[in-house]
């Protein structure tokens, strides 16, 4: 019987706003037996450990709460890294097949810092506890239970290569800060990931400010790329430096590279193919000055980076075609690149300024980039 092939949502491109590595949090857990639920928010993929126990039992990397044989299902609270609008989940059981949660649902909130105040701290190592009643007192204030209902309860699948991805679609354009993940009653998951876009200030006011323009937190989303073989481009623009070669935009070696390679009077490769990526930009703004960050790509950097930007109004669809007919202008020419290291174009390098609402990031002939940073002035909220 042929193997079925697994259909990965849209969503699934966009920016994980609850990753620990873009600063989600779990805030709380009713229950952390097995294994506490900040595996949950774990940027890598879940491993298995066969021979490996706790004096708690099996280990697993994921959340796993005890076999319950009170009333009630267990729950958690999760602070969004990024606030946001979410797009859809992944709900991934791997390794779970006898002991996955069988139900689950999310509610979700906006909340401020006072309500917070509520939530009892959490300590670095859970594993073989459960809150207790006070716990749940002062929880009871949060009134979490009465959340708005993002996903109503739905079946989930056991944890096989197969079905350990549960993809659920979430309908609602409101921004959200904090989510609580229910599941019914007990058992296990791996992964939660939340896809979205980050929210950024429509009344944004002050225009003289340099921000980063692209970055996650403040609204930036990759919208498309040419390959994507080893690391995301997503990743880019991200919070903080890349912790390693796995938290960047990597793409596979181009097999129309030259037998032999040349370069150009400037020490440009002479390749007849690239690799690229599009990314709009959090609010319109102009340029002032560009970083592209090599860390960790050390035998593997691109040769060379250029950037383009395009001003347009927003659409839903974006696909290669679209991308080629835009309006593309230069901001950066292709510029030399070297190993591990941030690279600083200011305004000695850049040709067009702006206003620009998308960048594409052209590298050639192919490798990899940890970081993308564009500040600029903001000169208009990008429109929703």
């Amino acid at each position: 019987m042929p193997k079925q092939e697994i259909v990965t949502p849209k969503f699934t491109e966009l920016n994980e706003l609850a990753s620990k590595i873009n600063g989600g949090k779990i805030l709380f857990a009713t229950d952390d037996w097995f294994a506490q639920a900040e595996n949950l928010l774990t940027p890598e993929e879940a491993v298995f450990k066969p021979d490996l126990y706790t004096d708690c039992g099996k280990w697993m990397d994921g959340w796993e709460t005890r076999r319950r044989r009170c009333p009630g299902h267990d729950w958690c609270i999760i602070k969004l890294g990024i606030p946001g609008v979410i797009h859809g989940i992944d709900l991934d059981t791997a390794f779970f097949t006898g002991n996955y949660a069988p139900r689950f649902s999310l509610q979700a909130a906006n909340l401020n810092d006072e309500d917070e105040q509520f939530i009892p701290e959490r300590e670095k190592d859970m594993i073989g506890t459960a809150s207790t009643k006070e716990m749940f007192e002062k929880m009871r204030k949060l009134n979490s239970k009465g959340w708005e209902e993002l996903i109503h309860m739905s079946d989930l699948q056991p944890g096989y290569e197969e079905t350990r991805h549960n993809y659920f679609h979430v309908d609602s354009n409101k921004v959200w800060t904090h989510l609580r993940l229910n599941i019914y009653p007990d058992g296990g998951i791996a992964r939660l990931r939340v896809f979205g876009e980050a929210f950024c200030d429509e009344n944004v006011k002050d225009t003289s400010e340099i921000v980063d323009l692209v970055a996650l937190q403040n609204g930036g989303v990759c919208k498309g790329y040419s390959n994507a073989h080893y690391g995301h481009p997503r990743n880019l623009i991200r919070p903080g430096q890349g912790v390693n070669m796995g938290d960047g935009w990597e793409t596979a070696r181009r097999l129309d590279r030259p037998a032999i390679l040349e370069t150009d009077p400037y020490g440009i490769l002479q390749v007849p193919g690239n690799e690229w990526a599009v990314f709009r930009l959090g609010y319109i703004g102009s340029v002032n000055y560009i970083e592209v960050d090599t860390k960790h790509f050390k035998g593997n950097f691109p040769d060379s980076v250029k950037i383009e930007g395009t001003l347009m109004k927003p659409t839903r669809e974006w696909n290669n075609r679209a991308i080629a007919q835009c309006d593309w202008h230069t901001i950066l020419p292709a510029s030399k690149l070297s190993a591990d290291r941030v690279h600083h174009f200011d305004d000695h390098d850049i040709r067009k300024t702006g206003p620009f609402s998308h960048v594409r990031v052209t590298i050639a002939p192919d490798g990899g980039i940890s970081r993308l940073r564009i500040y600029g002035n903001i000169i208009a909220p990008f429109p929703r």
